[in-house]
This record gives structure tokens, C-alpha cells and sequence, in this order.
């Protein structure tokens, strides 16, 4: 079972994570980045979800889409205080094919193997895919389940824009949804009475353990900021250096400042992965740079330092090239302790397996604070993860499926 792509016990076909990874691998394929990219509302992620659908009522699951565009698949009748699992299927840009889809795809196998030998779950049971998980397009990370929590504001959420000026808002309407309706949903949120997502491990960790699957402790404090260095636009060829105010002189110094900034804090991690100068071209003085800087660490006060100590360094850099600063937190979410008495209820359930830590964000981060949620990862063997190169073992995928599977069943029976 664990090498086969389907398998088929008591007339219930079974569908492996990888076999299910493997019918969606050309959707949304970035030709020039390399991986991935699928973004909320567009034709690849529109794709998905149409696949998603397909494939939970081809198990009888009942299909409905929440008012934040949160994709729900219940075994049976929903209900309240439901055993609830899932993911996301959009990606960051150019990213790989496991995180967030192992998630999805493990939880659809999962209900084949409960299915293939008779459980019927004596609780309300759902998958649920939310979406626009990575803010690839919209900016802010989680953000349907950041909007079903209420923990983003609905009006703030409606006018975010992408990098082509859509708003969020106008791409809910376009999909066919009512952006008036965004917001926190209660009904929902009693639907939730423990959540498990699966996800692909990202860091290092299982293979040093020789472990395929590891619970989650706990999940970084960190956010998302844009610097706005503005300087005046001018003749590349024209501008003596003594009179230019260039904005690109102090933001490539902050790209360098934030290593340094996190090597000041205790397991610190700051990051420089967008930069978008305006008007963008190459021989022009840019008027405006925009850098968005991503910091993390184990702690609230090690990442609120950081960038207290990167908004100084940004005031002066800009200060010295005549230049001004401005500063927006876009995204930011605390430390999360999982449950400590559900993660070690899942941690033996499935032979003591090692609870791990993690830098990345989840939608299961953002639930925490509202219903009891826990982690399953399945073991990457390089770390690599949001390129290419991200990667789990087919075996190792399986694995995952039934651990999941296990939890479901000890959950809802």
C-alpha cells in the first residue's frame, strides 16, 4: 500500500498523496521562476479548486464555500464541534509542489483509507482548503482563515491590492463571490472543534531524526513590513552623484542591514525577498523603492526588535542620501503554543512521535487562538521549501496519509 498509487479494499479506491500530487502537477506550473505559481482567483488556482470539488464529490463529501472563499467538504451532515483537516493550494511564486496540496491530497486519502475499512465518523468530519494561505497575490498570509477568524479587519482586507491594482474585493467578485459578505464567521468557527492540518516539514529536522512524521510545537512570531524609500527620479547619464537623493542606495543597505539585525537576536531570521523600484527603469534614477522585508523569531520581543532596530538603520540610511522612509506593517501574527495536552494526544497515538518547531506561518497558527489545533509534518529530506526543490518521498507521503488517518479516526469515532 505504501508504494502502490491505488489500491482498492472492500470496493473503496484508495488514492495515494502521490498519485493525487501527480494528476494536479501541471497546474499553474511558473515557466520562468521554476515551480509554482498559484494565486487566490486566478485561472490556477480557479483550476484547483474546481479539482478539489471534483475530487471530494466523487467521495460523496458535500461541498459548500464559505462567505471568505474557504472551500468545506463534510462527511455527512454538518454540524458544530465537527473534527475538521485540511490545507491551501495556492503557493508563493515559483514555489514547490508540496506545501500546502500534501495537505489537501493527504486528507482525501485519508477519508479512502477510513472509508476502505468501514469507519463512519460519529462527529461531524471536514476538509477544508483555505485560501489565499501564502498572500502570494493579496500580501497578507493566511487570509482566509486570518478574515474567518475576524483577526484581520473586513475593510482592510476588501481594499488590499495586487501587484496589478485589483483589490481583493474585485477579485472576489469576479470569481462570482460577495465581497460584502468577508468577515468574521461565527458560525464557522463553532463548526471547528479541533483542527488538524498535515504539511509538508520545512526546515530540516525528521531526516536527522530518521523519522517520517513529527507533530508541531510551536510556530515563530513574525510578520511582514514595507519600506517606502523615496529620493526624487532623475537622468541616469545626467545626475552628477553629488546631486542625486537615489532611494535604491539606502534600500539595497537595508537588504544588508537585516542580516546583520538578526544575527543580533537569539534565532533570529530576517529576509529581503521582494524589491520593486519605481518607474523601473535602467537608466533611471528610481523616485521610489519599496522593500519588503519578512522577520522572525521564537519570541514576540526578539521580533518586534528587529525591526524597531531596521526602522532606525532605514531612518538614517535614507537620512544620508536625502532620501525619506516610510514604514507599514502589512502582516504580523505572535508566538503559537499548540495545545500542549492535544499535540502529546496526537504524539502518542502515533508511537511518540518528536515534536518540532517551526519558522513557517499556517492557517493552523491563526485557529489556535480560537479552537484546539494541531500539526502533523511529513519529513522533507533536504528543508528546502517555498523553490523548486521542495520535496517529500512518496513513501514518506503515504506514511503522512495514515497517520492522518489515524488521528481522524481516534478524533471522530
Amino acid at each position: 500500500m505504501h508504494r502502490s498509487a491505488l489500491g482498492e479494499w472492500e470496493g473503496v479506491v484508495v488514492v495515494t498523496p502521490d498519485a493525487l500530487l501527480a494528476a494536479i502537477d501541471g497546474v499553474g506550473a511558473d515557466r520562468r521562476r521554476g515551480g509554482y505559481s498559484r494565486h487566490v482567483f486566478d485561472d490556477a488556482e480557479r483550476e484547483l479548486r474546481e479539482w478539489f470539488v471534483e475530487q471530494a464529490e466523487a467521495r460523496d463529501l458535500r461541498v459548500t464555500t464559505d462567505r471568505n472563499a474557504n472551500i468545506w467538504a463534510w462527511w455527512g451532515e454538518p454540524g458544530d464541534a465537527a473534527v475538521v483537516t485540511g490545507s491551501h493550494l495556492d503557493s508563493v511564486p515559483g514555489g514547490g509542489a508540496f506545501d500546502g496540496p500534501l495537505g489537501v491530497v493527504s486528507s482525501l486519502s485519508a477519508v479512502d483509507l477510513l472509508r476502505a475499512k468501514g469507519f463512519r465518523p460519529r462527529r461531524p468530519l471536514a476538509v477544508v482548503v483555505f485560501a489565499e494561505e501564502e498572500g502570494g497575490r493579496f500580501g497578507v498570509p493566511c487570509l482566509g482563515s486570518r478574515l474567518l477568524a475576524g483577526t484581520i479587519d473586513a475593510d482592510r482586507a476588501r481594499a488590499l491590492r495586487d501587484p496589478s491594482g485589483v483589490t481583493f474585493a474585485e477579485a472576489m467578485s469576479s470569481f462570482g463571490a460577495d465581497p460584502s459578505l468577508v468577515g468574521r464567521d461565527e458560525e464557522a468557527l463553532r463548526r471547528i472543534g479541533q483542527f488538524v492540518e498535515l504539511h509538508v516539514e520545512q526546515g530540516r529536522g525528521l531526516i536527522d531524526l530518521d523519522r517520517p512524521v513529527a507533530v508541531a510545537s510551536s510556530i515563530l512570531a513574525h510578520g511582514r513590513w514595507r519600506f517606502r524609500f523615496s529620493g526624487q527620479g532623475n537622468h541616469a547619464g545626467a545626475t552628477l552623484l553629488a546631486d542625486r537623493r537615489d532611494p535604491m542606495l539606502p534600500a539595497a543597505q537595508l537588504v544588508v542591514e537585516a542580516r546583520r539585525a538578526a544575527g543580533a537576536v537569539a534565532d533570529g531570521r530576517a529576509t529581503v525577498g521582494r524589491l520593486v523600484p519605481t518607474p523601473g527603469g535602467t537608466n533611471v534614477i528610481a523616485s521610489t523603492v519599496d522593500v519588503w522585508l519578512d522577520a522572525r523569531s521564537p519570541l514576540d520581543a526578539g521580533t518586534r526588535s528587529m525591526v524597531a532596530d531596521l526602522t532606525g538603520a532605514a531612518q538614517e540610511l535614507a537620512a544620508a542620501e536625502g532620501c525619506q522612509v516610510e514604514v507599514v506593517e502589512e502582516s504580523y501574527g505572535d508566538t503559537v503554543h499548540f495545545d500542549p495536552a492535544f499535540r502529546d494526544q496526537l504524539s502518542g497515538l502515533l508511537g511518540d512521535v518528536p515534536a518540532l518547531a517551526t519558522g513557517a506561518g499556517h492557517d493552523a497558527g491563526v485557529l489556535a487562538a480560537e479552537v484546539p489545533t494541531a500539526m502533523l509534518f511529513v519529513r522533507n529530506p533536504t528543508g528546502i521549501s517555498h523553490a523548486p526543490e521542495e520535496h517529500a518521498e512518496a513513501d514518506d507521503c503515504t506514511e503522512g496519509a495514515h497517520a492522518l488517518a489515524r488521528v481522524l479516526e481516534r478524533l471522530a469515532g
